[in-house]
């Protein structure tokens, strides 16, 4: 028997999530209503097609969906998995499709040295002004396994994106950041076995859904290209830092990505109520602008960011909002939310720990 929300709006994943976002970059001045130049923003984004879901997820699975939404029609609001738990509404199906389809019209973009949009706006920039992409969807993604939906998500929208980079634009080597509080598990598993892709997760040791373990590196013909780094409960911006630094900057050298693409979940904000991380909003500001660096090294600035988790929606929205401005090589504004008050010390001990642990079984 399904279990019923008395709204969809009851539950932490919802359409509120986009709209204070929304709101905070227009509040701040940084959509494209005020930033034309500098952020444009995409609307005709076309969906998935089948054939572009299906490179990731089953058949099975992608029918079954489909069928679900008559009963989600009828009762209003269904589960369609109970680990998240995972709601569907008559629309999921479509929004979807649609979420999906965002992440590969911006790969479509990148690739192309600008976007659908204005074009002209572009002719004259120099490669290393590729724009980068952020693709403020949902459902999110990275839980999403082959066989069906989990944790709030129900397609992988990063591995398909990544899929329909390789396939059609020829960008073999695809390098995967996941810096939600949650293992993307669904990402992790759709690429176990590929060397081309190079999926590496921080998470929060001990978290939902209980994978992502360091001794967890991929098998058969992708063993190394997984990196799992779970993080004990209380790290914050100085772990960050030092991962970045240590473990995500040489394991992207070595790798020599194509593209990078970004799970980019704000739920390891220590304002989040999903979680026990305390990054601030000067840690995704620190994150935006290192990863756009390193994808101006590696791979010609190829880069696109995906939402993921986060769902105090104050934090969230200021994470975004600092995201954009690192972006734009802009200063952060991060002084004028975050509180240092309210964080505690950092058990740097285990984080070293952790961090010598993942460097010494991928030798880097």
């Amino acid at each position: 028997m399904p279990v019923h929300f008395s709204s969809r709006e009851s539950h932490p994943e919802c359409n509120s999530r986009l709209s204070a976002i929304a709101n905070a970059l227009d509040k701040m001045k940084l959509s494209s209503k005020y930033r034309g130049g500098d952020v444009l923003e995409i609307t005709n984004w076309r969906p998935a097609s089948f054939d572009e879901i299906t490179s990731v997820h089953t058949t099975t699975y992608v029918n079954g969906l489909e069928k679900a939404m008559e009963k989600a029609s009828q009762e209003g609001i269904v589960f369609i998995d109970g680990s998240g738990p995972t709601y569907a509404t008559s629309t999921t199906f479509q929004e979807s499709y649609v979420a999906a389809g965002a992440g590969i019209t911006l790969i479509d973009s990148i690739v192309s040295f600008g976007y659908p949009l204005r074009q002209a706006d572009f002719q004259s920039k120099a490669k290393a002004d590729i724009p980068v992409g952020f693709a403020l969807v949902r459902p999110p993604g990275h839980h999403a396994i082959p066989k069906g939906p989990m944790g709030f998500c129900v397609f992988g929208n990063v591995a398909i994106a990544a899929r329909h980079a390789q396939r059609v634009h020829g960008l073999k080597q695809v390098f995967i950041i996941d810096f939600d509080v949650y293992h993307g598990n669904g990402t992790n598993d759709a690429f176990y076995e590929d060397p081309d892709i190079f999926f590496l997760s921080t998470h929060q040791d001990g978290s939902y859904p209980g994978t992502g373990k360091i001794e967890e590196v991929g098998s058969g013909d992708g063993e190394g290209a997984t990196l799992n780094l779970p993080l004990p409960g209380g790290s914050g911006d100085f772990t960050m830092r030092t991962v970045f630094d240590e473990v995500i900057l040489p394991s992207a050298q070595r790798f020599k990505p194509d593209i990078i693409l970004v799970s980019a979940g704000f739920d390891a904000h220590v304002l989040d109520p999903l979680a026990g991380l305390q990054f601030t909003t000067s840690t995704y500001y620190m994150l935006a602008s290192s990863i756009q660096q390193l994808a101006r090294d590696l791979c010609g600035g190829r880069c696109v960011f995906f939402l993921e988790g986060g769902y105090n929606l104050q934090s969230l929205s200021y994470s975004v909002a600092d995201t954009f401005l690192a972006f734009l090589g802009e200063p952060s504004i991060s002084s004028n939310f975050d509180d240092p008050a309210i964080l505690y010390e950092e058990p740097l001990v285990r984080v070293r720990e952790a961090i010598q642990r993942v460097k010494h079984m991928h030798s880097l």
